[in-house]
């Protein structure tokens, strides 16, 4: 079977066990390696900076929600621009979201990328202008870099 990792939090990277795993299985079955995949969370906008202020309020409040049932504690800003920056959010202008999907691509290993788009209460014209900056911009972006 693919397998679909779901990165939703922290460096993607802590992922490489399972992926690994993934593999020695496979092998140790005598199949092959079929598809791996991250699903991650993302927001594309025109530049860094309108990506976040747009996406920052309707994601805090929605993971906050999610945490109070989880018994998490509040998302500060500082966290979700560690994450943004560092972490399994994509949240960015076309070119740094492409630069993320690369790089987790070539840290992984991986063939599929799945950018979850509808986080929080974003209104439906934001979201789709997201959803039209990931598949006319950012995807292309990646496939040229990735050659």
């Amino acid at each position: 079977m693919p397998m679909m990792l779901a990165v939703i939090g922290g460096d993607p990277e802590r992922f490489k066990p399972f992926v690994e795993l993934y593999h020695r299985a496979s092998e140790k079955l005598g199949r092959p390696v079929r598809a791996i995949g991250v699903h991650s969370t993302g927001y594309v906008a025109d530049t860094d900076a309108q990506a976040r202020e747009e996406f920052w309020p309707e994601y805090k409040r929605l993971r906050d929600r999610i945490g109070t049932e989880r018994g998490w504690p509040p998302l500060k800003r500082a966290n979700f621009d560690l994450q943004a920056d560092h972490g399994s959010l994509y949240v960015g202008a076309p070119e740094t979201v492409a630069r993320k999907i690369v790089a987790v691509v070539n840290s992984l290993g991986i063939s599929r990328f799945d950018m979850k788009y509808s986080s929080g209460t974003l209104p439906h014209e934001k979201l789709l202008r997201s959803i039209e900056l990931y598949g006319s911009k950012v995807i292309p972006l990646v496939r040229d870099i990735l050659g």
